[in-house]
């Protein structure tokens, strides 16, 4: 990290806080994620399953289904990360048209749409199968990645940026050295939160053929199986926390040092 930005790092009292914050967070989600697995594990192994229910409990097609839930969540997070990063630091740089209040505005007005909605219009689009499930994904997830990039950026302190140019550093050198290392713990933030809505938002793929957990979540429904709809949820939840987990983790250490 440059001078520059362990200049603006803030106060220790400031820095115990979040990092107090991050532990916690690093703690209890692994917690959650243990119990949930204890509880998934009695339901499977102590429940007496009809043969309706083994049908819809099929280990192999569980693990197809979550493979395909993994597949999913990963590459719309990637598309999330590859579109709304670049262009939130786009709107932020000098000179750049201001399009970022309308574009907050429309993604946010996109969000209001029913995830369920939002997936049967890139039906009608793009036809079935997982790329369009990838792309609605990413679309409805897109808001909380370019909304904190737009925040994290903007926070680093102005007069920061104002020494580093005073030394002579390009806009690239700034954005590189001082800028993202500043705004990566807001950044990952708003990947986590992207990271869970698609994982949640996975589960409706099955309704034009991207597979995933949902299967199983339905088939309980429409049958009446409460255990086949536990353990497809349950699932669907180990994930999230799973992915949330490791991005807490990201977040932690990506931390410049002394911020």
């Amino acid at each position: 990290m440059t001078s520059l930005a362990m200049a603006a790092k803030p106060s220790r009292r400031s820095r115990l806080t979040t990092w107090g914050s991050e532990q916690l967070d690093l703690i209890v989600t692994p917690i959650l994620g243990v119990a949930l697995a204890i509880l998934l594990a009695t339901v499977w192994f102590y429940s007496d399953f009809d043969a309706t229910t083994e049908r819809i409990l099929e280990p192999s097609q569980l693990a197809r289904q979550a493979y395909q839930q993994l597949y999913l969540a990963f590459f719309s997070t990637i598309l999330v990360i590859v579109v709304a990063v670049p262009v939130g630091i786009l709107v932020t740089r000098e000179h750049a048209p201001r399009i970022k209040d309308g574009m907050v505005t429309v993604l946010g007005l996109g969000q209001a749409i029913p995830a369920y909605g939002l997936i049967v219009l890139f039906f009608v689009w793009l036809g079935a199968g997982a790329f369009t499930v990838i792309v609605a994904l990413a679309t409805f997830a897109l808001l909380p990645v370019l909304r904190n990039t737009i925040v994290g950026l903007e926070q680093v302190d102005r007069s920061v940026i104002e020494a580093g140019k005073g030394m002579g550093m390009t806009g690239w050198q700034r954005l590189k050295g001082v800028e993202l290392p500043l705004a990566v713990p807001v950044i990952v933030a708003g990947i986590r939160t992207a990271v869970v809505i698609n994982v949640g938002m996975a589960s409706l793929a099955f309704l034009i053929g991207g597979g995933g957990l949902g299967e199983t979540i339905n088939a309980g429904l429409k049958l009446n199986r409460p255990s086949a709809i536990f353990v497809g949820a349950a699932l669907v939840a180990l994930i999230a926390l799973s992915f949330d987990f490791v991005g807490g983790l990201a977040q932690r250490h990506l931390r410049p040092k002394g911020v």
